[in-house]
């Protein structure tokens, strides 16, 4: 990456933190965003509090997605940041009032570097109780002067009526006198008067609308800054998560993406309800025992956000078995729930055991979805040929069925998706869906119709070293392609692995030491650059792959 002469000069600035009183009250505004990126970047947290401090704008940014091999920021560096928010909010002058940390991860979860296990929803949690806290006191040490400037004042109106007294002492009536002793607690009165009624209009005027609105209105009236992140919420963090969302105070935490694991239905319920309406755009919930019940008693809570449009459920007990009373209800409850989620774009299901009712789920949407993913869900033929029939075929622009068994059964149907799908579809992934040469010889002339796609992953299926050959001859076709995941060919592998091994033998049995792997990866790299596809990335590395890199 080359940096500009304003990156380079703003890195040479922030080293020196002596030089810093100098240069800060000269700086132009237009230059504290490259000064702040040369203060990650170099990790610097004593110049990041300096100019947050100072920011002179009304929104900072920090965070989003970042470029390959480039480092988020450090975590001395945000923890300098709150804190250098939490003390410019003290000054009158202090211009920001949103702070934007989207994309922000700390050791909590997301692809890139963690933060040594911190967590950035609870620093952003103890940001708000600090918050809250230091207006306490700013509050009680204004209101202490305001008590000392009254009695100030009351003793010189007291002092004013005695000496105009002693004047006209001959002259004045005992009405007067009264009149002029009481003048100080009048004021008073009138000061508490005039206060009462401003907050009586304030009531009426928050009346018109639903009462939830009302009472948002009610306490961002008061909010000077509004903190936007990717939030993290499990059983250890929950009862600060909640005491955080109930704080009224300076500043308010508003939540973009929310993953939440190993939490009750109960405890989601009370984290939806004290989230605010609007800016929420997706919520995961991972390992949490819900039942199908418990999302469908979840869904209508998820209705009342109208920005929702991804909604992910991994290992979280939806087992449906006919046998089960009551279990025909509740999959009629959840359809009807799913019906209320109008900008649902994104699903993701993994594991999930709902074998056969992938109708019911897909068919209530309102809006075809554009990525949908349903790893480890046991999709009978019938959930494939629904699902290549369907609205969401023709809008699909990443489509994951990893770990689902396909045969000459349901080839067809994919076959057919993937033909509905070839002008939009850009990621594909079918790892350990046993897809053996013969079948992967069938179905390489749908995927390479795919006119969009840029990844494929194919890891932990049986093939050969020939059909290996054969998938990459296809994929250097596609000039849209730009990363291929491709598995490890049969005879890399020790001897004893069974004719059809399923994916969890492929991921466990041993590679051959006596095979020298990088052969099988040199011949394909010298295909793919006898093809001049030198853009095309060819990797077998399952647990480093990241579709997302091509974006």
């Amino acid at each position: 990456m080359v940096l500009s002469l304003v990156s380079l000069c703003a890195m040479e600035v922030v080293r020196d933190h002596s030089s810093s009183p100098c240069w800060l009250r000269w700086v132009p505004r237009e230059l504290y965003r490259p000064l702040l990126e040369a203060s990650f970047t170099d990790c610097r947290p004593l110049a990041v509090g300096e100019l947050v401090q100072r920011w002179p704008e009304r929104t900072l940014r920090v965070g989003g997605r970042r470029k390959q091999n480039q480092a988020g920021p450090n975590r001395l560096c945000i923890q300098a940041l709150l804190l250098a928010v939490v003390r410019g909010m003290s000054d009158q002058r202090y211009a920001m009032q949103v702070l934007d940390l989207c994309g922000l991860q700390g050791d909590e979860g997301g692809m890139g570097d963690t933060m040594g296990g911190w967590s950035l929803t609870v620093a952003l949690c103890t940001m708000v109780v600090q918050a809250r806290a230091r207006a306490q006191r700013a509050q009680r040490e204004r209101k202490r002067f305001s008590a000392l400037e009254r009695e100030k004042d009351g003793k010189r109106e007291r002092g004013r009526c005695k000496r105009g007294k002693e004047t006209n002492c001959d002259v004045a009536s005992p009405e007067e006198m009264e009149s002029c002793g009481t003048l100080g607690e009048e004021e008073l009165i009138k000061g508490v008067r005039r206060r009462m009624e401003v907050e009586r209009r304030r009531e009426i005027a928050g009346l018109g609308g639903s009462r939830r609105e009302a009472e948002e209105k009610d306490v961002n009236s008061d909010v000077l800054l509004h903190v936007r992140a990717d939030l993290f919420v499990n059983a250890r963090s929950w009862e600060r998560f909640r005491g955080a969302l109930s704080t009224v105070g300076p500043l308010k935490l508003q939540c973009r993406y929310l993953r939440v694991e190993e939490i009750s239905v109960t405890r989601i319920r009370t984290l939806l309800g004290l989230l605010p309406r609007r800016g929420l755009l997706g919520i995961d919930v991972r390992y949490s025992s819900l039942g199908v019940a418990g999302l469908a008693e979840l869904l209508p809570l998820l209705s009342t956000f109208p920005a929702l449009n991804s909604l992910r459920l991994h290992y979280c007990n939806l087992d449906f078995r006919r046998d089960h009373p009551g279990q025909e209800d509740a999959l009629r409850d959840l359809s009807q729930g799913l019906t209320q989620l109008q900008e649902l774009r994104r699903l993701s299901l993994t594991a999930l055991r709902l074998p056969g009712q992938l109708r019911v789920l897909l068919s209530s949407l309102p809006q075809p979805l554009e990525i949908l993913e349903l790893p480890y869900l046991s999709l009978s033929p019938a959930d494939l040929a629904y699902l290549s029939c369907s609205h969401h075929a023709s809008t699909l622009q990443q489509l994951d069925l990893s770990e689902n068994r396909l045969d000459e059964n349901t080839l067809t149907s994919i076959r057919r998706l993937l033909s509905q799908a070839s002008s939009c579809l850009q990621h594909l992934t079918l790892s350990g869906c046993g897809l053996t040469d013969g079948l992967m010889g069938l179905l390489l002339p749908s995927v390479g119709g795919c006119r969009a796609l840029k990844s494929l992953a194919l890891a932990l299926n049986p093939l050969s070293i020939a059909g290996l050959m054969d998938l990459v001859r296809m994929a250097v076709r596609m000039p849209s392609l730009r990363q291929l995941l491709y598995p490890n060919p049969l005879e890399d592998y020790q001897p004893g692995l069974p004719d059809l091994p399923s994916s969890a033998q492929l991921l466990d049995w041993p590679l051959d030491e006596a095979t020298d792997i990088n052969i099988t990866s040199s011949q394909l790299n010298r295909l793919r650059l006898e093809s001049g596809r030198s853009d095309l990335f060819l990797t077998c590395d399952l647990l480093n792959y990241d579709k997302d890199l091509v974006d």
